[in-house]
């Protein structure tokens, strides 16, 4: 395989791979050995086109007329989004979304361990949430150093978010997976990934409160 150029990649098409390796996961658990483009597609409500364009950026998969090796697409796929190895995680935020992010056994899976928490709430710092104890703000540089760290969850409110962000990166962080409603001005260098639970409702809401059209002829 060819190297990878990431800055040749759009992000729509890295977020599709995901979803590509889930599918994949879901074939081979069925006892398929190939699918084709078409099936790969129809099942996620991509085109063909759309998946063979994709796959492209990243090398040559499958043979014409057979289809793409189920097993080696999950390998590929993993080897191509990292997770064909483990990843060490910190986390900053031990509130409630904090809990639930050390509570969730799909982190696991996927090949990454949360391994340290940190709060700047001093009633937190030194008790245990799940095995970890709480960490103050102040050991982030060498913990993040001790257990190469390059991935961590940021869990904080929106008012602390860019300061703690850009602490992260000095450290040594190089991307982060931010669920504070704000959008973090960070080095290109860095990749960020934004999960605001109120924008995916309000576009909920906005299909709910305006549904798509029947098709005309229809009553």
């Amino acid at each position: 395989m060819e190297p990878i150029r990431p800055d040749l990649v759009p992000n729509p098409a890295v977020r599709r791979l995901s979803f590509y390796l889930r599918q994949m996961e879901s074939f081979q658990r069925k006892g398929l050995a190939t699918v084709s483009s078409k099936q790969l597609g129809d099942s996620l409500g991509f085109t063909d086109a759309q998946v063979r364009k994709d796959m492209s950026y990243f090398g040559q998969f499958g043979h014409p007329g057979v289809g793409y090796p189920v097993e080696e697409m999950i390998t590929q796929l993993r080897h191509i989004l990292g997770t064909d190895k483990t990843w060490n995680v910190l986390l900053v935020g031990a509130g409630n979304l904090g809990r639930a992010m050390l509570a969730y056994r799909g982190f696991d899976v996927r090949g990454f361990r949360i391994v340290a928490v940190f709060d700047a709430d001093r009633n937190k710092i030194g008790k245990k949430m799940a095995s970890l104890m709480i960490q103050p703000l102040t050991a982030l540089e060498k913990t993040i150093a001790a257990q190469s760290i390059r991935l961590a969850i940021l869990a904080v409110p929106a008012e602390h978010a860019e300061e703690v962000a850009n602490r992260l990166v000095e450290a040594g962080i190089r991307g982060i997976l931010n669920f504070a409603p704000v959008t973090l001005t960070l080095p290109p260098k860095v990749a960020v990934n934004s999960v605001d639970v109120a924008v995916q409702l309000e576009q909920l809401s906005f299909h709910v409160n305006f549904p798509a059209l029947e098709p005309s002829g229809q009553s």
